[in-house]
């Protein structure tokens, strides 16, 4: 498409890395993350609700956010419609969302180009009162994220205090637009225990970063 002819919705999407799961991909992908009643859930790129309703039947407390204000305006109306008061939508980014001092769960598909930011907002402050996400990321990403023991600098940093776990491989026919490439949901959870105190979060880090790449033959022998 050239840039003549692309909409307002086009520029949309593409700026936004706007590709939105199918309904009944959405259903099986919440359904598997074992949700239970009354927990607080945020949604991160809420688009066109199919998530976000699914939450909503499974009667927890979502907070839906979508930066996007075209779509956050109809979800807003969908859910006043529907899913009376167990959706609220908020309109912004969730990189700059205070995050809630309770504990809360983590739920979305997430622009290719903006994981990396999106877990660092997650996972970097292990005093965060997260308590488990399912994200939808490229299947690269979430191979790559759950592998043990970790094959990345950052996923080290951050395996004190979270477990990572490949789950379902999701087909790029399961957004429209289709996307160039499949994704997969990673599953993160909390350690309980952890492995290490979350104040010792910033001297490991420091020391990972210092020592990296670790030579694990060493460790063999």
């Amino acid at each position: 498409m050239s840039a003549r002819r692309r909409t307002p919705r086009d520029e949309r999407r593409r700026r936004l890395g706007q590709n939105f799961l199918r309904p009944e991909f959405a259903d099986r992908i919440v359904a598997e993350a074992d949700f239970r009643p009354g927990e607080l859930v945020i949604e991160f790129g809420a688009g066109l609700g199919a998530i976000t309703i699914a939450l909503a039947r499974r009667q927890v407390d979502v907070v839906a956010v979508e930066i996007d204000p075209v779509w956050a305006e109809r979800l807003r109306d969908h859910a006043g419609e529907a899913l009376h008061d167990k959706v609220r939508v908020v309109e912004g980014d969730f990189l700059s969302l205070s995050l809630p001092n309770r504990p809360f769960r983590v739920i979305g598909s997430l622009p290719f180009g903006h994981t990396t930011d999106v877990l660092r907002r997650l996972l970097d402050d292990p005093y965060l009162a997260l308590e488990r996400a399912d994200l939808i990321v490229q299947w690269e990403v979430a191979r790559k994220r759950a592998a043990f023991p970790s094959s990345t600098l950052r996923s080290t940093t951050w395996v004190p205090w979270w477990e990572f776990r490949l789950g379902r491989h999701v087909p790029a026919t399961a957004f429209r637009p289709v996307p160039r490439v499949d994704s997969g949901v990673l599953t993160i959870t909390r350690r309980q225990p952890p492995l290490l105190p979350p104040a010792m979060a910033r001297s490991y880090s420091e020391f990972v970063r210092s020592h990296w790449p670790f030579d694990l033959s060493v460790s063999r022998r």
